[in-house]
C-alpha cells in the first residue's frame, strides 16, 4: 500500500498521543529535553496512527469494488503477502507472511485486493489467531466462494525481545472454510503454499 495514497495522521489525535508519549519516556527516566528525543513523541503519535489504520478501512467495501463475474472454478491463490502488526497484549510487533486462496463461485475479485484486506486487518491491534479469522470471514461474506484458505507464519517480537526470548519460534495458524474442510483441497493448498514456483 502506497503510503502517499492515504493520510493517516489527525492533527488532534497527534498532539494528544504526543502527550502520552512524552509521559512515557519521562517515567522511563529519560530526558525528553535532550536532542535526540525533541521529536520523539510526534514521530511515536504519527507512527502509531499509522500502524493502526485499519480501523479506518472497510475490507468488504474493499473486497466489493473490484468483485467481477467469471465462470472459473479453481483455486486462486496469493502467497508470502507480508505481514505487520502489533501484538494487542504488549504492542509489540508481529510479521511473517501470509497465505491466502479461495475457489470462486461465479465470482472472482481483483488479485490485489487480497493483500489489501490482509493489510487492513494487520494494522490493528491484533492476535494471530484472529487475524486468520478476519481474513477469511472477510472473503467469504463478500465473495461466498465454493472455499477459502488462509495460512499466516508470524514472529512474534513479545516472544523474541522479552519473557521466553525464543528468537527462533515461529508461529502458524491457519483457517479453512467450504470446499477447504475437505482434505485433499486442503493438501493440494498447503502444497503449493510450500513450493517454490517462481
Amino acid at each position: 500500500m502506497s503510503q502517499n495514497k492515504f493520510v493517516f495522521a489527525d492533527e488532534e489525535k497527534t498532539i494528544r498521543l504526543m502527550e502520552h508519549y512524552k509521559q512515557i519516556l519521562d517515567i522511563s527516566g529519560e530526558d525528553t529535553n535532550r536532542e535526540g528525543l525533541l521529536k520523539t513523541p510526534e514521530r511515536a503519535a504519527k507512527a502509531m496512527q499509522f500502524l493502526l489504520h485499519g480501523y479506518q478501512e472497510d475490507p468488504v467495501a474493499i473486497l466489493q469494488k473490484a468483485v467481477f463475474k467469471e465462470d472459473y472454478d479453481e483455486m486462486v491463490i496469493v502467497k508470502d503477502i507480508d505481514v505487520y502488526s502489533l501484538c494487542e497484549h504488549h504492542l509489540l510487533p508481529i510479521y511473517g507472511k501470509a497465505h491466502v486462496a479461495y475457489i470462486p463461485n461465479g465470482y472472482i475479485v481483483g488479485l490485489s485486493k487480497i493483500p489489501r484486506i490482509v493489510e487492513v486487518f494487520a494494522r490493528r491491534l491484533q492476535v494471530q489467531e484472529r487475524l486468520t479469522l478476519d481474513i477469511v470471514d472477510a472473503i467469504n461474506t463478500t465473495l461466498k466462494p465454493l472455499g477459502v484458505a488462509v495460512v499466516i507464519e508470524a514472529y512474534h517480537m513479545c516472544m523474541m525481545m522479552r519473557g521466553v526470548q525464543k528468537q527462533n519460534s515461529v508461529t502458524t495458524t491457519s483457517a479453512f472454510k467450504g470446499a477447504f474442510e475437505d482434505s485433499s483441497t486442503r493438501n493440494e493448498f498447503l502444497k503449493l503454499i510450500s513450493s517454490r514456483l517462481h
